[in-house]
């Protein structure tokens, strides 16, 4: 049982009244401690800090007791906006410790442009023990919309010219740029993203067999996000499908990524150990605040 159950059933002892509270909290902490929930390490997205994510972590103390929640405090606002690689190297320096001391493996979950920061990890960690990794309304096939991020960010671009600044060494230094996939251009994206086209395997990468191992590491793979998100461009990147050359919208069954394999998505599919779930109604912002969303598409899958 942990300190946590035990110091709060204590102080329900001293009260009269309480019974029932009591042993439903008990059987809570009894569970807890029996099937020794894993960690969960939370990885937030673009402008996004640790402290945005309140409610998930109370969704997850709530629905789990005693599950130890770390919420990564790196990167946050405007430094979500340096290179992912370098992203990477420091999520993966603050997770690694939780991973060792975690026998049983942990679960990740990581939003937005987080996502694909664990992508990267998951990728280049040789002895992770991820069980779940939820990605959580994140472009994992790319980014290519006129949003108001972009807007913000690239104020003098739209959706149709940014490959002119992205695709340059200059614009590989910002983080939505490592992602950005037009797909007019396709083998200037191919040639010149220096992380999602590499993490695909999609450019020649002397480690891409390793890295696709890796990958397979992990024992299910969550892909969460839906038509009403409002920022991933297309909304069903969150779930591998993106924009054919006429921006016709093709699902991850039949992205050439899956078809070839390239990094183990095919695989893992095989394996029975993708799990997509769409939730129409919920904006960019809310993923982590909403708790149909929780219920839905994250409980089960954080024992």
């Amino acid at each position: 049982m942990s300190v946590f159950c035990a110091r709060v059933t204590l102080h329900h002892q001293k009260k009269s009244g309480a019974t029932r509270l009591l042993w439903s909290f008990l059987g809570a902490c009894f569970f807890s401690a029996v099937l020794g929930y894993r960690p969960v390490i939370i990885v937030h997205g673009l402008f996004d800090s640790s402290g945005d994510f309140v409610n998930l972590q109370r969704f997850i103390n709530q629905s789990h007791p005693g599950t130890n929640v770390s919420v990564i405090d790196l990167f946050d606002r405007s430094a979500s906006l340096q290179p992912l690689w370098k992203q990477v190297e420091g999520f993966k320096e603050a997770i690694y410790p939780i991973m060792q001391n975690a026998a049983d493996g942990v679960h990740l979950i990581c939003y937005s442009q987080g996502g694909l920061v664990c992508r990267g990890i998951l990728s280049t960690l040789s002895d992770h023990n991820v069980h779940s990794f939820i990605s959580l309304s994140s472009p994992q096939a790319g980014q290519y919309g006129d949003t108001d991020y972009l807007k913000y960010l690239f104020p003098s671009f739209v959706k149709s010219n940014l490959f002119h600044f992205c695709y340059t060494s200059v614009g590989q230094r910002i983080s939505i740029c490592n992602f950005w996939n037009d797909p007019h251009h396709r083998d200037m994206y191919i040639n010149s993203s220096d992380y999602l086209a590499l993490l695909n395997n999609e450019r020649s990468n002397p480690n891409a067999t390793q890295w696709k191992n890796n990958f397979l590491r992990m024992k299910k793979l969550v892909l969460i996000g839906g038509p009403d998100d409002g920022v991933i461009t297309p909304w069903e990147s969150s779930q591998f499908g993106f924009y054919d050359e006429n921006e016709t919208v093709v699902e991850m069954k039949n992205q050439e990524v899956y078809l070839r394999d390239t990094f183990g998505l095919k695989t893992l599919q095989a394996r029975g150990d993708v799990v997509l779930c769409a939730m129409a109604g919920v904006q960019h912002v809310y993923w982590h605040s909403n708790q149909t969303v929780f219920t839905t598409c994250m409980e089960k899958w954080l024992t």
